[in-house]
């Protein structure tokens, strides 16, 4: 079968797109429509045709794997086909199941008649890959759903069940049962009742005073979505469905969309789209390798970590059994299960009968052996490895065969922890970053001797409770906190030459970051930091780190579980204030390691902290701790706060200019000494070959 299916129902011919998985619009598929529409054009005995799609999917969109392609602008472009359907003398009714959205979403708006399964899910999504509609949506979607939604659809870019619409001129009829015998029953109907050909572009938009809505649009966007200029040209691409006739709207559209097409902001978004879906694909395991059985899961620990690793679990149905070496410590864990749960059914997104299903999937109990039957357990103790060495022999006695153990470590050798057991192939890292039960980032570690079916099993796992997983080595810190030990080293450096708290995390904010890295310190707890610093000098004793942050740490100012670290807090309130005293003890320390105190600029900040991510990042793909660049770039996108406009790190150094990041490592190299500054060899040879580093 060829990506449509063409038959013909008594008068109506009915396309039926068939491009897994979701109807991409490619180039394959566009012809194919064509061809259909032609054929049922040149048929007198046709009446009226229904395009529709599989139950899952009418069409997901445009497929943005040809974006930048020959294919991308090979007639029949998406334009090209909704003229064919918009001028066809007979009526074309597009009906709806599953996904419609994108370029499949103005496809349907290119048919002269819509219905619908009242759940399907309609959406505009564009935004999200820094772009508009650029097939029309722009413009028709205001004609049928009124100016003040569809800009709201638009800038949303979210799903919309199809329900949701019923009282505008989007659906013409809604149907459940026999879906597709109803949209040819429909489609008879029109003929028999000679209804007129329905074009959108037709209709007249009536929005008095629209200067004044859309200029409180714009300001509204210039606050929000600053750094994505795709916000703002939608607005003016609905100026332009608005104030212009139809095509000359539509072409101002395109023109928007082009533009934005070559915009860095677009690049780093369908980089960030297509690397999030590419970090579940391992290079030496097949898509078809046998997964292990999860039915049960075992928790080590009740505190913040385990709790929310648990709330994953419980929350797709999945029966948990948590551990504790003392009752006091099982009932204050479930009592943060039960309030986070509570604090969710009071903002209406939880029934009380769902929590309370979901509370009664847990379990809990001080010995192991009520474990011994569960297929997967996950330890979440004290971050020591001595202590971590008595969990898994431990578990190594009680656990079935064919369980998988993980660990869910942030730092330590996850080789060293599976060798404590007499089964090493059943042993993994599962890294879940804090809180665990929001954080879609899973770094899923793999040991020398993890087996091919426990990290499939694993991985697939990591999905099903939506999470984003990324595999990678084991070294010290793994991906993640390898790379932001850098970035913090780097930073507690400005401090010493002139630079305050404020004044880095203002810097690093501004360029995107979700928080600066003394933010950041002080909501993670100082104590951690200083913990590992202390560790470092005995088995790293060259890395040279800020005295300061030793100084910070030893006065008690351990960050918000304290009520100040770098910032001051008040009780019950997250937001950091500048606390002076930290300034004098900072002018105290320099004058005592006889430092003189220099200006340092925002544009140093920058690139001091996300060039020393940058530079640990190469060096971790050279070793291959990760399988690729665009894996790392996901690590820092959802759990790092990197700006997705920016792609991740490596996605920036591209976007930069690999020779300037180069220029710049080596004067930090010759002002610091400091070895890390040398550039990576990788960074080296993208230049000398003249390729990028993300492969984009």
């Amino acid at each position: 079968m060829g990506p449509t299916q063409f038959e013909i129902k008594d008068s109506v011919a009915l396309i039926t797109l068939n491009s897994p998985p979701v109807n991409g619009l490619g180039h394959a598929l566009r012809i194919a429509i064509v061809e259909g529409i032609q054929q049922a054009q040149n048929n007198d005995a046709i009446q009226a045709i229904v395009i529709t799609g599989t139950e899952k999917a009418f069409s997901g969109g445009a497929d943005i794997k040809e974006f930048g392609t020959p294919k991308a602008v090979t007639e029949p472009h998406l334009h090209t086909v909704i003229h064919l359907i918009e001028s066809s003398t007979k009526p074309v009714i597009a009906a709806i199941r599953g996904v419609c959205m994108g370029g499949g979403m103005e496809l349907a708006l290119g048919c002269h008649y819509r219905v619908a399964h009242p759940k399907a899910s309609l959406a505009l999504p564009e935004i999200k890959l820094g772009l508009i509609p650029g097939a029309g949506g722009t413009q028709r979607m205001p004609r049928v759903i009124g100016v003040e939604k569809a800009l709201n659809f638009i800038l949303s870019g979210d799903p919309i069940p199809a329900i949701a619409f019923k009282a505008s001129a989007l659906i013409d009829a809604y149907f459940e049962d026999d879906f597709v015998g109803q949209a040819i029953a429909f489609a008879k109907q029109l003929v028999i009742d000679k209804k007129p050909i329905k074009k959108i572009r037709d209709i007249k938009i009536q929005y008095p005073n629209h200067e004044s809505f859309l200029q409180f649009s714009r300001n509204t966007v210039k606050t929000v979505a600053a750094p994505y200029p795709a916000a703002l040209k939608a607005i003016d691409a609905i100026a332009a469905a608005i104030t212009k006739p139809f095509d000359q709207g539509a072409a101002t559209e395109r023109e928007y969309f082009m533009e934005l097409m070559n915009t860095s902001v677009s690049r780093a978004m369908r980089y960030a789209f297509f690397a999030q879906r590419g970090t579940s694909k391992i290079s030496d395991i097949p898509s078809d390798t046998p997964l292990r059985e999860i039915k049960k899961i075992g928790i080590i620990g009740a505190g913040t970590m385990g709790g929310g690793i648990a709330m994953n679990f419980i929350n797709i149905g999945l029966p948990v059994m948590i551990l504790e070496t003392e009752q006091a410590k099982l009932d204050k864990g479930l009592a943060i299960i039960r309030a986070n749960y509570e604090n969710t059914v009071k903002k209406g997104k939880l029934t009380p009968e769902k929590m309370q299903q979901r509370m009664s999937l847990i379990q809990t109990t001080l010995d192991y052996s009520a474990i011994k039957d569960v297929d997967l357990v996950i330890e979440a103790v004290f971050e020591d490895l001595e202590v971590k060495e008595t969990v898994f022999k431990k578990l190594d006695e009680v656990m079935k065969k064919g369980a998988i153990l993980a660990s869910n470590t942030s730092t330590l050798d996850i080789n060293k922890i599976a060798n404590f057991t007499k089964r090493p192939q059943d042993v993994l890292g599962m890294h879940f970053f804090s809180p665990a039960n929001v954080m879609k980032l899973l770094e899923v570690v793999r040991g020398d001797q993890t087996s091919k079916d426990v990290l499939a099993t694993v991985m697939k796992l990591a999905q099903t409770i939506k999470k984003t997983p990324v595999v990678c080595r084991v070294c010290d810190g793994f991906i993640g906190n390898r790379m932001v030990e850098q970035y913090l080293r780097m930073a507690g450096f400005l401090l010493e030459q002139g630079a305050t708290p404020s004044q880095v995390d203002k810097a690093l904010e501004s360029f995107g970051m979700v928080m600066g890295p003394f933010r950041m310190s002080d909501l993670a707890g100082n104590d951690i930091g200083y913990a590992i610093r202390k560790r470092r000098l005995i088995e790293q004793p060259h890395l040279k780190y800020s005295k300061f942050a030793d100084v910070i740490s030893e006065a008690g100012r351990f960050g918000q579980k304290t009520g100040k670290g770098w910032y001051l807090y008040e009780p019950g309130n997250r937001k950091p204030i500048p606390d002076p005293e930290v300034d004098t003890m900072l002018v105290k320390f320099r004058a005592d390691n006889g430092i003189k105190a220099r200006k340092i600029s925002s544009e140093e900040i920058v690139q001091s902290c996300i060039f020393a991510l940058i530079n640990e990042g190469c060096r971790i793909l050279e070793e291959g701790i990760a399988q690729r660049a665009s894996d790392i770039d996901i690590v820092y996108l959802t759990g790092y706060g990197f700006p997705v406009y920016r792609g991740g790190p490596l996605k920036y150094a591209d976007e930069v200019g690999l020779y300037k990041v180069v220029q710049k490592l080596e004067q930090f190299y010759v002002s610091t000494q400091d070895e890390f500054w040398k550039p990576a060899k990788l960074l080296q040879d993208c230049i000398a070959q003249s390729t990028s580093i993300s492969g984009s």
